[in-house]
């Protein structure tokens, strides 16, 4: 399959460098180049492309305007490329609440160079948008999730509930926007959730913090010994592995350095199987979107230790590959909408 890319960049040394870098490839064709969104516009109706490689610095319109507004208008696979977006940056983790795939950071200068020598790179991202799924609803899910209102806490609700019930949630591709989704839906006394999203390390601290600002729930970056209650998400750190432990009735953080698991570090599979051990048939297991099948072997074990287990529906995720993994082992209870995960956990919750 061709893939169809559109550059929007004020740079005219980007626009010819992925030109040229493009030149040879059998799988992605260049379909258009724009200095700027007022121009891309119309021709990204015209022409419509599978991928955009766009920046966010640039005249007339800034980038992630453009993003939020054609997530809406018609969502387009996105790689946001530009100098803003440093690791664990602010600008970085806009673009991708916004509905960007993924993000690249691009140096200041020595630009050319940087095309030439990051090309497995760029290429790699570009593929992997292309597999992505949006539509509206989707694409749309993280600036409505920010706008919900708080939910109050559930009548009759309180700490006592929370007690060995922990939340597990794994995603990837896509993942921030329905991690985002799902707490904004939650209310403030929800059961304690531990959640692993595929990040390098300098970005989940401060997603943890733009989350903890916008949902009821509070929300931080796990660390070592932390007690997993009622009302908190713990977000495994980008480059260590996330564990839980159990102590009388409690429930605690283990953040340790190691290899990548199934690629990834920090890993759902690692996660999951941890909860298997400590808290079995006490647990709920979710998997929400993502690339590739991290997360599906150890929803297994968590399924056959008695664990109610959750993945999205393929209607709303980003990319299905990791909930459909999880499927075909059997390991699924119930596939839902990313608009109904939140109610699937508050059903858990009532349970206890």
């Amino acid at each position: 399959m061709t893939i169809r890319l559109f550059v929007v960049d004020d740079s005219a040394v980007m626009r010819q460098g992925v030109a040229h870098l493009l030149r040879d490839d059998r799988e992605v064709v260049l379909a258009g180049t724009a200095p700027n969104p007022i121009v891309a516009g119309p021709m990204i109706r015209r022409l419509k492309p599978d991928v955009l490689l766009l920046d966010v610095e640039m005249p007339g319109m800034d980038g992630l305007t453009f993003l939020r507004q054609q997530m809406v208008e018609d969502p387009i696979p996105t790689v946001v490329c530009s100098t803003l977006t440093v690791s664990g940056g602010p600008i970085a983790l806009e673009a991708l609440s916004a509905g960007a795939v993924s993000v690249i950071t691009k140096p200041r200068m020595h630009l050319q160079a940087y095309i030439e020598s990051s090309r497995r790179e760029l290429i790699s991202a570009i593929r992997a948008a292309a597999s992505a799924r949006l539509c509206r609803s989707t694409a749309a899910g993280a600036a409505t999730a920010a706008a919900a209102p708080r939910r109050p806490a559930a009548p009759g609700a309180g700490r006592a509930l929370a007690v060995g019930k922990p939340v597990l949630i794994g995603s990837s591709t896509g993942g921030v926007q329905a991690v985002e989704t799902v707490l904004s839906r939650l209310p403030a006394d929800a059961p304690g959730i531990a959640i692993v999203q595929h990040m390098p390390a300098g970005f989940t601290r401060m997603w943890a913090e733009r989350i903890d600002g916008i949902v009821p729930m509070a929300v931080r970056e796990a660390t070592d010994g932390a007690r997993l209650d009622r009302g908190v998400a713990l977000i495994a750190p980008g480059g260590s592995h996330l564990e839980l432990r159990k102590v009388g009735g409690d429930y605690y953080a283990v953040v340790r350095p190691g290899p990548p698991v199934n690629r990834h570090t920090p890993s759902v599979d690692v996660l999951f199987r941890s909860a298997a051990a400590c808290a079995g048939s006490d647990a709920l297991g979710i998997l929400l979107t993502g690339m590739g099948d991290d997360g599906a072997r150890g929803m297994k074990v968590l399924h056959d230790a008695g664990a109610r287990t959750v993945a999205q529906d393929e209607a709303t995720c980003i990319v299905f590959g990791m909930p459909r993994e999880a499927i075909a082992l059997g390991a699924v209870e119930e596939v839902l909408p990313i608009d109904r995960i939140a109610d699937a956990i508050l059903r858990f919750d009532a349970r206890g």
